[in-house]
């Protein structure tokens, strides 16, 4: 089974240490951004062929851990 960790890698010497699907040049925030100017996963999978179905879930997946993770508290 494929866990998140396998789909969205983090490397500080790729993207600037932004999390990316599969260690590829794509960021989260491209996939999320995409979904969000209102394409769906197949259109999204269109404009960045190298993505795979399970991508577009992780990338939403790992979004919804992080939001509901507290802010830090200053």
């Amino acid at each position: 089974m494929t866990t998140l960790a396998d789909r969205i890698t983090v490397d500080p010497e790729q993207c600037g240490g932004r999390p990316c699907v599969r260690g590829m040049r794509i960021r989260v925030s491209d996939v999320l951004d995409l979904l969000a100017n209102g394409l769906s996963p197949e259109q999204t999978i269109e404009e960045l062929p190298d993505l795979e179905p399970a991508d577009i879930q992780a990338c939403l997946r790992f979004a919804s851990r992080r939001v509901a993770e507290p802010e830090p508290v200053a």
